[in-house]
């Protein structure tokens, strides 16, 4: 009994536009990886929490960029 193995085709050519709106996005997470390099945790209770989410969404922007905004104004630079 011959065990051949069936061909396997090339790979299918990819589409430029979505190799390019890809690889933008891996740029976009590697300069905000290296402007905000530290992670901060916080134990809040589920309701603070959701109203935070609700209170960010409101504002169009992400709970990180709400809380950096509210701990930046709070915490200046040079205020130490």
């Amino acid at each position: 009994m011959s065990a051949r193995r069936p061909a396997i085709g090339g790979r299918p050519l990819a589409d430029p536009q979505a190799e390019a709106w890809v690889r933008q996005r891996e740029r976009t997470a590697l300069d905000k990886g290296a402007v905000y390099s530290a992670r901060l945790t916080l134990d809040v209770t589920p309701a603070l929490r959701a109203r935070i989410k609700v209170a960010a969404f409101k504002q169009g922007i992400t709970v990180a960029e709400m809380l950096r905004e509210l701990l930046i104004g709070r915490f200046p630079e040079g205020d130490q």
